[in-house]
């Protein structure tokens, strides 16, 4: 029984314990850097996204036109589920308002844009953040 306790919670030790170094240390140093270095290398992948709770986190994103695109490997996209809501996006410097929401039917597009945005990354994971801007 102790190495099944060991097994189960061994794994979910790290997770947590990622999830902490993330949301304690690795966030809020991406923020301060979009933040104070607009115009820099992290800035022209990763953007600021305030999501309709007011939880802002940063993200790696594709922009097409008015349309914004993420990929959420977390739950926190989540709360987009039940249809979305209003949200900014602070790319390079500028803040930009604009519908969020989820989108989980259309397959085609996830895979066109994951294949632009995580060219790397294995298709079957993310969930697709899209931000239809004003």
């Amino acid at each position: 029984m102790k190495w099944v306790w060991i097994a189960v919670g061994g794994p979910l030790a790290l997770v947590v314990a990622f999830g902490a170094y993330q949301s304690l240390w690795a966030n809020p140093r991406a923020i301060r850097e979009l933040r104070e270095d607009p115009q820099g290398g992290r800035a022209k992948k990763v953007m600021l996204l305030t999501l309709p709770s007011g939880k802002s986190l940063p993200v790696n994103y594709l922009r097409d036109g008015q349309t914004v695109y993420a990929a959420a490997d977390f739950p926190w996209w989540r709360e987009l589920k039940e249809g979305g809501g209003r949200g900014s996006v602070l790319i390079q410097g500028e803040t930009h308002h604009g519908f969020v929401r989820v989108e989980l039917e259309d397959e085609t597009l996830r895979d066109s844009v994951f294949e632009r945005l995580r060219p790397t990354a294995p298709r079957f994971l993310g969930t697709m953040v899209v931000v239809d801007l004003d």
